[in-house]
């Protein structure tokens, strides 16, 4: 895959964090990529659970990734029923079901849970309107008992929300609530998510910014530490496609396609077995104060 975003002096933007096409391209990139026509986007909310971002307009494109509801999406252009645009949370770029968007509301909390019901009235008997996702946004509307009104007319547990502002400190510990979701390439919720997936949620809930696709987070996360030296809690080992978190100095914390989910594994034991399809481990990175 493409280096992350970003370009050299013989390179043109990467396609999947910039909004370019050989017919369009987002007015900020005026300059850099050469295009018949250049538009200022507007912002459209993501209002169903989850939103797919698909490499061409059509239900049965590859999902490239996914949008959590709350989330914002910079449409550059709509086109019988789909819009194409870019996440204003990762940069990713691709085409949306107009559907599922909408004018945007300003939120202020954030589902801190794996998944939590919206409910239709502030009762755990009433129907439940919809999941949401970890990271997932809403606005608050008022608050009643246990149960927060949110915009939109729906209810949810207070105690499975928290305030944008509010950080976990130990994403380890966030990536491993995540242990037996099913693996799903592209997926990034609770129902289903791939292995760079794990790695942004967890460094999201704890306020850190992440790119979306391994080769990405490569690049920019953490400083390198020898291979061959002590591992700990924290360190991203990285091999060509795939990213794992270490759990300790010897277990293994990932999403991947050889047992389809999350799972806790000896570390040499997946290395051996990543290497044979692979290669061997391309990098190991540590991010100091991240994990307890």
């Amino acid at each position: 895959m493409p280096d992350e975003r970003g370009m050299s002096m013989t390179q043109k933007p990467d396609p999947r964090v910039n909004p370019w096409r050989d017919d369009l391209a987002a007015a900020y990139l005026r300059g850099e990529v050469d295009a018949p026509k250049y538009v200022e986007g507007k912002d459209m909310m993501v209002i169903s659970p989850v939103l797919a971002l698909r490499r061409s307009p059509a239900d049965g494109a590859m999902m490239d990734t996914q949008l959590l509801h709350g989330e914002i999406f910079r449409v550059y252009e709509k086109k019988k029923g789909w819009a194409w645009g870019q996440s204003q949370r990762d940069d990713y770029v691709g085409y949306a079901r107009l559907e599922d968007l909408a004018a945007p509301v300003r939120t202020d909390m954030v589902v801190s849970v794996m998944r939590s019901f919206v409910y239709e009235s502030d009762d755990i008997k009433s129907r439940p309107v919809m999941a949401l996702s970890m990271g997932a946004q809403v606005k608050m509307v008022s608050k009643q008992g246990r149960f927060v009104h949110i915009d939109g007319d729906g209810w949810m547990i207070a105690d499975h929300l928290g305030y944008n502002t509010d950080h976990d400190t130990d994403f380890v510990a966030v990536a491993e609530q995540f242990l037996h979701v099913p693996y799903l390439w592209g997926g990034k919720e609770s129902l289903g998510l791939d292995c760079s997936a794990l790695v942004q949620i967890a460094l999201q809930r704890c306020g850190i910014s992440c790119p979306r696709d391994s080769d990405m987070q490569e690049q920019v996360l953490g400083v390198p530490v020898a291979a061959d030296g002590p591992l700990q809690r924290g360190d991203l080992v990285f091999w060509k496609g795939h990213v794992g978190i270490m759990q300790d100095a010897t277990r293994l914390l990932h999403a991947n396609a050889t047992h389809m989910k999350v799972v806790s594994e000896p570390f040499q034991q997946a290395r051996l077995r990543i290497s044979e399809s692979e290669g061997n481990v391309s990098s190991i990175k540590r991010l100091d104060g991240l994990s307890a």
